[in-house]
């Protein structure tokens, strides 16, 4: 799309007026919480959403009976995430500080919209203080106001970019889901065996099998870290995949005395928090007691084969945790658990059927967000064209 030629031609000679928002909105701060009339679930009567600051579903406090805006608007975050902007076709009542918009001359609050969201990272917001966006400190900003035609134009070129994202993200999302259910059952076929299978402790087909060692009080001591020695935390287990070859801490060689250092390929496994979390190290590394490694004899399995069973049994080793305020299963009980180990090939070809669905798996859990990434830039790309209005030499944004 060519900017001047397209927008010359729908312009079709006829100037772009810059109104301050105080001249095409009345402006309103979101005032208290309407304690006497609210719920915190929707109901036939509590029917009206309270909106606070936030991003989506983050912005909703409750819900009440009687509105504070009936018309659309056009909410603007005053505090936390300040400037981030979202579109209300709903009446709503608004709370602390939470700026709406409504139009008080002829628009399209689409296009409002489109345009007050091209400027919401763009506010200077004082430093002093409590951070915030007030009134005053947008009313002066211009925005152009091109005639209504123009206005819907671009509202349906603009519009359709976020439709076409949000049926793309639904049916990458619903295909994500399906893959994993599928993932999920072909993984509990594989791993389901009559009596004929030998069942072992992990211990009876491992080379090691222990918890990661600590001996140092505090753990907090600043000597433990800061080294070359990659230290794997619980957290990194949980959001790594089949093998790990990232992390976030290390230790030093004062705190690999305090530990004990593990092999590439070792299968890491939570017992405490997040039971049976799995990781395969893809390099040597230290982990704290709350994680037990376990080093395969090759002569009986795999580790990626112990993985898989791991996670297909993660539900009844989650069973067997203990503990009030944290759950945790320790290492006594975890090797007295017994599991379905076949012979060795076909042990490998278990793991190959599954190591094909958790690659197409993870395929589509990095390229969702990567897919909806290039569409918000397109539409972004988009959005700069069709709202980059030449603008007069006395307009001038005061807060911008």
């Amino acid at each position: 799309m060519s900017q001047l030629s397209y927008m010359d031609k729908l312009l079709d000679g006829v100037e772009v007026e810059w109104k301050k928002l105080d001249e095409v909105f009345d402006i309103l701060a979101g005032g208290d919480v309407p304690k006497e009339a609210l719920s915190d679930m929707e109901t036939e009567e509590f029917n009206i959403p309270i909106l606070s600051n936030g991003i989506g579903d983050r912005s909703l406090y409750g819900w009440t009976n009687k509105a504070k805006v009936v018309r659309p608007s056009i909410t603007i975050s005053a505090r936390g995430t300040i400037g981030w902007t979202s579109y209300r076709d709903k009446p709503i009542f608004p709370i602390v500080r939470l700026l709406v918009l409504t139009s008080k001359i002829e628009l399209n609050l689409k296009y409002a919209y489109h345009y007050m969201k091209a400027i919401e990272n763009n506010y200077n917001v004082p430093k002093n203080g409590i951070p915030q966006l007030t009134k005053p400190m947008v009313k002066d900003i211009v925005i152009p106001i091109p005639p209504i035609k123009v206005q819907a134009e671009i509202v349906r070129i603009l519009d359709t970019f976020t439709e076409l994202t949000a049926e793309l993200t639904a049916e990458l999302t619903a295909e994500l889901v399906a893959r994993k259910q599928q993932y999920a059952y072909y993984r509990k076929q594989l791993l389901t065996f009559d009596d004929e299978v030998e069942w072992k402790t992990l211990k009876e087909v491992a080379l090691e099998l222990g918890r990661g060692k600590s001996r140092h009080r505090p753990r907090n001591d600043p000597k433990l870290y800061g080294g070359d020695v990659p230290l794997i935390q619980t957290g990194d287990i949980r959001n790594a995949s089949h093998v790990i070859n990232e992390y976030t801490q290390t230790y030093s060689e004062f705190g690999l005395a305090q530990s004990k250092l593990w092999p590439k390929g070792t299968l890491c496994i939570t017992i405490a928090a997040n039971i049976a979390e799995t990781t395969i190290l893809g390099f040597d590394s230290c982990f704290p007691d709350s994680i037990i490694g376990f080093v395969a004899n090759p002569e009986k399995t795999t580790a990626s084969y112990v993985e898989y069973l791991l996670t297909s049994f993660k539900s009844e080793l989650q069973a067997k945790s203990t503990g009030s305020a944290q759950s945790n299963i320790n290492l006594a009980t975890f090797e007295r658990i017994k599991f379905p180990f076949p012979s060795l090939p076909e042990q490998e070809h278990i793991v190959t059927i599954l190591d094909k669905f958790d690659a197409l798996t993870t395929s589509l859990t990095e390229g969702l967000p990567r897919e909806i990434a290039l569409r918000q830039q397109q539409y972004e790309y988009y959005r700069e064209l069709l709202l980059s209005f030449p603008k007069l030499e006395t307009c001038t944004d005061t807060n911008l």
